[in-house]
């Protein structure tokens, strides 16, 4: 016997499908092979975090942002972190103003709606610090006066994995304010041969002239609004809970997730779920979006990082250990 009986949401996600759908492709037609990334971006814009691209160099990471920024009606500012940048470079600083006889704050180039910092790992922690504010506040402190930075607030930041002279690691309490660390491959070799054959037809044309505007300021608020009241079982909650809790009890890991890690599998799942065309959360959206949230946040112990253990096998087996709500 079949069923006719067909499925309807209580959320209209028709709008948000549409829209991040021909945003993605947008930028797929341009950065080839890379849907994943794509993905794990769109889910950051629904969910409003802030995002870490690891990569080597020369794999679109920031050519990504770009026309990811260039997509959305918003401001959008590129920092390029170096050794000398120092915190007012990127906050901004006071300038006495002749004419007033007063002090008068300069706003940083992190007053903007995308912000792209690349190789964020080349500046040393005082610089970096400089983020911590901005990135969960979505404000600058300066001479005790606070300034607020408008929404959308998105920092996308890249550093690369393999280089480490000159660099800096990224302290935990600025890796634990990113909502996913997306780890970025080399292109397969028909994807390689694509670039190549698009690189060639392009000629003069730059990449970022092939996006144009495709989703405002005032839709992402109306789209993460229904994110929010998608649906999650609390059994699903009570999974959620169990995977990170497994991540502090752990023979395999010197340091596990906190519970801003748990609130953003939650998030992130949702977002995932509406992306699909779902009102409501299963178990493949947590399981997906986990590896983004934890590779990043989870410290292995000295023996796993001797033995050569990646942060995906270890969260892979957390998962594989915790039994799935039926």
């Amino acid at each position: 016997m079949t069923d006719n009986t067909e499925f309807k949401n209580r959320i209209n996600l028709d709008a948000l499908q549409k829209k991040t759908s021909e945003l993605k492709q947008a930028i797929a037609n341009v950065v080839i092979g890379q849907e994943e990334m794509l993905d794990q971006l769109m889910i950051a814009l629904l969910t409003d975090g802030h995002v870490l691209i690891e990569g080597v160099p020369g794999i679109a990471k920031t050519l990504t942002a770009k026309l990811f920024a260039k997509s959305i009606s918003a401001d959008f500012s590129r920092i390029q972190f170096t050794p000398d940048l120092m915190p007012s470079d990127i906050t901004g600083t006071s300038v006495f103003n002749l004419k007033t006889s007063e002090f008068e704050f300069r706003k940083g180039p992190i007053f903007g709606n995308i912000i792209l910092i690349d190789e964020i790992n080349r500046s040393p922690a005082k610089t970096q610090a400089a983020l911590f504010e901005v990135m969960e506040e979505r404000q600058i402190t300066n001479d005790g006066t606070t300034f607020k930075v408008d929404e959308p607030f998105i920092v996308i930041a890249t550093q690369n994995p393999i280089e480490q002279e000159g660099t800096y690691r990224l302290p935990e309490a600025q890796s634990d304010r990113f909502l996913f660390k997306i780890k970025v491959d080399y292109p397969k070799l028909e994807d390689e041969i694509t670039i190549l054959i698009n690189s060639n037809k392009r000629a003069d044309k730059k990449e970022t002239d092939e996006v144009s505007v495709l989703i405002s300021k005032s839709e992402i608020a109306d789209f993460r609004k229904k994110i929010k009241t998608l649906y999650i079982d609390e059994n699903l909650i009570k999974y959620i809970a169990q995977i990170i809790d497994k991540t502090r009890n752990n023979s395999d890991l010197f340091l596990g997730a906190s519970p801003r890690a748990s609130l953003n599998i939650m998030n992130a799942a949702k977002a995932n779920a509406a992306l699909n065309g779902r009102d409501f959360v299963i178990p493949d959206d947590i399981k997906y979006v986990c590896y983004p949230v934890l590779r990043h946040r989870i410290i292995l112990s000295p023996e796993k990082e001797m033995e050569g253990i990646s942060q995906e096998k270890i969260i892979k087996k957390i998962i594989n250990g915790v039994e799935v709500p039926r």
